[in-house]
């Protein structure tokens, strides 16, 4: 976050300003090389058994791999897993150090009942592979309707953008009165809390590990993987974010869900009854029609 803070275009120079901010010279002037095109290739095979088997650790991805032919080692896994922000999911004791200042909030939703709309808000980040490199995808999900209510793509996996997914949500949709995330620094940092403590909105955080604690968005993952992403070769950053906008707004407009009904999530959200067309509505009057025609009336 001070990194961000330095202006090449300001008369300060460089130099005082990391001495200001107190932060090395070497990470100002760094630039991350490029990921290779090998590893860009591991890294979709990792994405693609890592959604199939999400409980596979570093060592289990790592051994099917190899039965798939690839050869690399576990190390080398880790560190990719760590550059695409995956884990494995499965309950386990919280061990892990929050970043340094940063509160971990306890989690709210478990035996609650989510009865309406803007009761709870959820949002996490995702890995999407394109043709050449990779970008993040950020959601704000309504978990009463499923509907995506603001998104983001971004080069880089920073608070910045997650922020700026937020607030959009917000000022299109009210506030809800429950945002859930995971423990990522993301969502731990003050710029993202703060803006939730600002609205009054209360925090809730998944248990480390437990991927059920977010479980309805991590299903809008898995279909918004198999039914786009996987089908699509992205060009580039633009290609990515307007073939995943169209997607988008198919999911929240016309793909009907099974767990609502049959409604799509834009209908959820704003409680329209799923109107009855006219020819099937003529069908079931003609058909009542029959069957009473069918009995005798007794007078």
């Amino acid at each position: 976050e001070r990194k961000a803070m330095i202006d090449r275009e300001h008369d300060l120079p460089v130099t005082k300003q990391a001495k200001i901010l107190r932060i090395s010279r070497g990470s100002v002037y760094y630039r991350a090389r490029p990921v290779s095109a090998t590893d860009l290739e591991v890294m979709r095979c990792l994405d693609r058994l890592h959604l199939q088997f999400p409980f596979a650790g570093s060592r289990m991805l790592q051994g099917l791999l190899v039965a798939e032919g690839c050869k690399i080692g576990r190390r080398h896994v880790k560190t990719l897993m760590q550059r695409m922000g995956i884990e494995a999911l499965y309950r386990r004791p919280r061990t892990t150090k929050p970043e340094p200042g940063h509160k971990i909030y306890p989690y709210l939703l478990r035996g609650a009942a989510i009865t309406r709309r803007n009761q709870v808000w959820a949002m996490d980040i995702i890995y999407i592979p394109m043709a050449r490199g990779f970008v993040y995808l950020a959601v704000v999900l309504d978990w009463f309707s499923r509907r995506v209510l603001s998104w983001r793509l971004s080069i880089k996996m920073e608070a910045a953008f997650c922020v700026e997914t937020l607030e959009d949500a917000l000022a299109r949709h009210g506030k809800p009165e429950i945002f859930n995330t995971d423990q990522g620094s993301q969502f731990t940092g003050a710029a993202f809390t703060g803006v939730l403590i600002k609205n009054g909105i209360a925090i809730s955080m998944d248990g480390k590990g437990a991927w059920r604690d977010n479980v309805f968005v991590e299903r809008l993952w898995r279909t918004v993987k198999y039914e786009e992403v996987y089908l699509r070769a992205y060009t580039g950053v633009a290609a990515a974010r307007a073939s995943i906008g169209r997607y988008l707004g198919f999911y929240n407009g016309k793909r009907p869900h099974s767990s609502l009904g049959g409604k799509t999530p834009d209908q959820a959200y704003i409680k329209l009854a799923t109107p009855i067309p006219a020819a099937a509505r003529n069908r079931r009057q003609i058909t009542r029609r029959r069957r009473s025609s069918r009995w005798p009336r007794w007078t």
